[in-house]
């Protein structure tokens, strides 16, 4: 079993949620069980399938769960969009969250291509 909390990947889409969870808190009352909901559950995706694939055996089950995750990845992007359109995030906060988006992204591209190679 690899130790999740040492990949990069994991550790920077950790701090993701980090960054986002308080954000919610600002969001209006009537979202909470909408659009800021799929935000929890799509970002706690992300950091719980890298978690969940590390403790696999099999490299291609690993690999699975890294799709899942960013799968998660994007739909949260798309979310954040959302919810900067609608005027729940600032412009600010959604650049620095995309920026972040853009580097996860990248650990996931190179991650991948790491285990491809041990297949």
């Amino acid at each position: 079993m690899d130790d999740f909390r040492k990949l990069k990947l994991w550790q920077r889409s950790h701090e993701l949620v980090l960054e986002i969870e308080p954000k919610l808190f600002e969001f209006p009352k009537y979202q909470i069980f909408a659009l800021s909901q799929q935000i929890r559950r799509a970002m706690y995706s992300i950091t719980s399938n890298i978690a969940e694939g590390s403790g696999k055996e099999s490299i291609k089950e690993k690999i699975r769960f890294l799709e899942i995750a960013k799968g998660s990845l994007y739909e949260l992007l798309n979310q954040l969009i959302t919810s900067y359109d609608l005027g729940y995030i600032s412009e600010e906060d959604l650049e620095e969250l995309i920026s972040l988006f853009d580097e996860i992204r990248k650990l996931f591209i190179g991650y991948k291509k790491y285990l491809q190679k041990k297949l």
